[in-house]
């Protein structure tokens, strides 16, 4: 059996426009949105998958209009509520990168309530990238180690890709292995550009709310197909 990318990573795009095309507002496209994370999360665990991380708002998305904004928050409040449960039911654990102390003080506080309630599940880690920016991540990450080197706690000499990696908001996670982006895109939009060095991308040209199992296989299906080599060449690796 072919193995299974062990970090998957995936960029929802599309809600928008997908209700922008029945006519709706894009608020109920990300209703929809809200669905298909609960089935693709699910799917995933299902699968065997170690780690998924899903790209659930960016710190650009904080320049949207307000009301689409405020959804986005309320939706974010509801999903962790109703959640819980089946995060439990399935041993997910839920997992959280990017400057969350920047939500609303509610979904904050609800967030590192579920985020407790399910610390000491063994199956897949579910990471939820919320107000989060990759230029942000690497900014703050050489702000910490710029902070160690004047301190004398890092000399500049002993920096390697270890102690970046300890400083970014994903030092307890794998790099990506398979990175998904829905809706026709073929843009990473600032997310996770550091851990993609080597990732697999794949690109669909489904919006989120209508990307289901079979895009999931699929996608899993052209990794498993792909060489992964690393620098190296063919003959390196037989």
């Amino acid at each position: 059996m072919k193995a299974l990318p062990k970090h998957t990573a995936i960029i929802m795009d599309g809600n928008g426009r997908w209700a922008k095309e029945k006519g709706k507002l894009r608020v109920f496209g990300h209703e929809q949105g809200v669905k298909t994370v609960r089935r693709t999360v699910e799917d995933c665990a299902r699968l065997g998958l170690e780690y998924l991380t899903l790209y659930t708002f960016s710190t650009e998305n904080w320049n949207r209009p307000k009301f689409e904004v405020e959804t986005l928050m309320r939706l974010l409040m509801s999903s962790l509520k109703k959640e819980l449960v089946t995060l439990n039911q399935n041993n997910i654990k839920l997992n959280t990168i990017g400057d969350i102390a920047s939500l609303p003080k509610t979904a904050h506080k609800e967030l590192l309530d579920v985020m407790d309630k399910t610390k000491n599940n063994t199956g897949m880690t579910l990471t939820l990238a919320l107000s989060y920016g990759a230029r942000d991540e690497i900014k703050n990450a050489v702000q910490q180690i710029s902070a160690k080197v004047k301190n004398n706690i890092i000399s500049p000499e002993n920096i390697d890709e270890t102690i970046i990696n300890n400083h970014l908001y994903t030092h307890n996670l794998p790099d990506v292995d398979l990175l998904i982006r829905t809706s026709g895109e073929h843009r990473i939009s600032n997310f996770l550009l550091w851990q993609i060095a080597y990732a697999e991308l794949y690109f669909i040209d489904v919006f989120w709310p209508d990307f289901s199992e079979h895009h999931l296989l699929e996608a899993i299906k052209n990794y498993q197909n792909r060489e992964r080599r690393f620098g190296k060449t063919s003959e390196q690796l037989t």
